[in-house]
């Protein structure tokens, strides 16, 4: 452990850098994501998940219950399995049929809410939702995936391993809903709850517990359709085995409007990355590091993409981790090895390859960066300040805001896009500007063009009035109020804003998804265009039977990340 006086001395790097979009979109998953943070949390704590009820037909379709026992309380993950044509089954969040429904539930489930989780839950946002529910969801199978393990398992043979390098999962969620959302518990209501204090918590349970689902369904099936020979999946495929996600633009608003939580999250990973960078490199550590590296290559390597640009990233990143590997075997484990590896990297690296070294870099250094993941949880408030003077607030917009004033809006380019929210799913959509209809519903999502606005209005106001202070300009202002307030709150933080033109034609909104899902604990990233992705969630981690055995050994139980594929004959 690093003494105090190292601590208060960190050198973490600053916000043009680590802001900048491009570079939030080239994030990996890290030991601070909230799925491998809530793996260790439920081994610690001695979580215990059984399956309560299993009323399925032959071919998989029925009621499903796992009841979760933490030291804290008790929760259920309810799953409803339903029959689906393919010409039904669909990723968009306008789909309205799915293969289950399933539902996080606080505390017991008496028959009266399982008939009620019945009639609504299948409906998803056009059900009446329980209150007792923290978290809603839906999932289809990949009909390839799941189809030749049952083929597989009921012969009494083992899957092809293949199956899963393209996607790592049998079922993918298309939304997983929480935070009071459709009448579901409010956010505000569970932020007291010591089982789901982190981020997401509730809903990375509820996707880990479906993961299961998926293997005990498909292993019923194949029992039913060959009594005779079928045979259960084995540990290391279970293992292998993830749940799959598809996202789109629904995700962007949250990074913009959240910012005092981003910046805690990117301020924790910044932190972590120092401290991971100030430890004195020994042997050990250096070939840990080389390890992971190599690793990560054969992850890479075993990933199947279809992605063009993103099999090319990946392509360039393996190339990089070669080099980065055999400079590390060459160096000796002196004290500034850290240092001059990530120096390096910034000066000659692509920064996907920057950015996965960084994850690696924390990944080795568990005993300082673990405690960090306590303080990923902030308040999102934003407070006004009446009587700030307005000169001070025209100076923290021109050093803090600096890159929102650089953006030159009078460029066609810069002022390309328009966001609003579509109507059938209240989901935030891309429009052209000028040219798509609905630019009169633009919702204010790009909050460098608001920040201008205000910059102007505060330039004018203070040639007449130079002593004035905030409450004065926004009472003839009224309608700035909340990007003041946002102005306000941001002056203490280094990394709520996210540092683009959210306008510009040359927008990739693809990074501001990988941003969030890098911190969700994401893998697999492969881009369906620019505006949608699939990832994969808890590939490689342990299975419910390993936790509920309570590992002796933690720090072997959380070694899942960059999982690879198990050896088959």
């Amino acid at each position: 452990m690093l003494d105090s006086a190292t601590l208060n001395t960190l050198a973490i790097r600053p916000p043009g850098v680590v802001m900048d979009l491009e570079r939030l979109g080239s994030l990996t998953a890290s030991r601070l994501s909230f799925s491998r943070s809530l793996l260790r949390q439920m081994a610690r704590q001695r979580w215990q998940i059984q399956r309560e009820r299993f009323e399925l037909d032959e071919d998989g379709f029925g009621q499903t219950i796992y009841r979760l026992q933490t030291p804290n309380g008790r929760y259920h993950v309810v799953i409803f399995s339903h029959p689906l044509s393919d010409d039904q089954r669909s990723d968009r969040v306008t789909a309205e049929a799915w293969d289950l429904t399933f539902g996080l539930v606080e505390g017991d489930v008496e028959e009266a809410l399982m008939c009620s989780l019945a009639e609504n839950l299948p409906l998803q946002e056009a059900g009446r939702q329980n209150p007792q529910l923290l978290v809603i969801s839906r999932a289809n199978k990949s009909t390839r995936n799941f189809d030749a393990f049952v083929t597989a398992l009921s012969r009494g043979q083992q899957p092809s391993i293949d199956d899963l390098k393209s996607a790592g999962y049998l079922y993918r969620t298309t939304a997983v809903y929480g935070n009071g959302k459709f009448g579901i518990k409010d956010y505000s209501r569970l932020s007291d709850n010591p089982d789901f204090r982190q981020p997401f918590a509730a809903q990375m349970i509820a996707v880990y517990v479906l993961r299961q689902f998926s293997i005990d369904q498909l292993e019923h099936i194949a029992a039913r359709r060959a009594p005779g020979t079928a045979v259960p999946l084995s540990d290391a495929i279970q293992r292998y085995v993830g749940i799959g996600n598809s996202t789109g633009l629904g995700m962007a608003p949250f990074l913009i409007n959240h910012p005092l939580l981003i910046n805690q999250w990117i301020y924790c990973r910044e932190q972590a990355l120092a401290l991971a960078k100030a430890n004195l490199p020994d042997e050990a550590a250096r070939d840990r590091l080389v390890a992971l590296c190599e690793r990560a290559q054969q992850y890479y390597l075993e990933s199947q993409i279809e992605d063009k640009d993103q099999v090319e990233r990946n392509s360039t990143l393996l190339e990089e981790l070669a080099h980065v590997t055999a400079w590390l075997q060459q160096m000796p484990a002196e004290s500034t090895l850290w240092y001059q590896l990530t120096e390096w990297g910034e000066a000659a690296l692509s920064l996907e390859t920057q950015e996965l070294l960084n994850s690696l870099l924390i990944e080795i250094y568990p005993e300082s960066v673990d405690p960090l993941e306590d303080e990923m949880s902030v308040e999102e408030v934003q407070d006004l300040i009446p009587d700030m003077p307005l000169i001070q607030l025209k100076q923290i917009i021109e050093t803090q805001f600096d890159w929102a004033l650089s953006q030159d809006l009078t460029d066609p380019d810069e002022r390309y896009w328009f966001w609003y929210r579509s109507i059938e799913k209240e989901e935030p959509r891309l429009g052209v500007r000028g040219v798509d209809q609905g630019e009169e519903k633009e919702i204010a999502l790009a909050i460098g063009p608001r920040v201008q606005q205000v910059y102007r209005l505060l330039e004018s106001y203070l040639e007449a009035n130079p002593t004035g202070v905030a409450v004065d300009f926004l009472l003839e202002h009224s309608r700035v109020v909340d990007v003041v307030r946002r102005i306000q709150s941001m002056s203490n933080t280094a990394y709520g804003e996210i540092r683009g033109n959210l306008w510009h034609r040359e927008l990739r909104p693809m990074h501001l998804l990988r941003t969030k899902l890098s911190f969700l604990g994401a893998g697999r990233f492969d881009p369906r265009g620019d505006r949608w992705v699939r990832v994969t969630f808890f590939q490689g981690a342990p299975s419910i039977a390993e936790l509920n055995a309570e590992p002796a050994d933690l720090s072997g139980f959380d070694d899942w990340s960059f999982a690879l594929a198990p050896h088959q004959t």
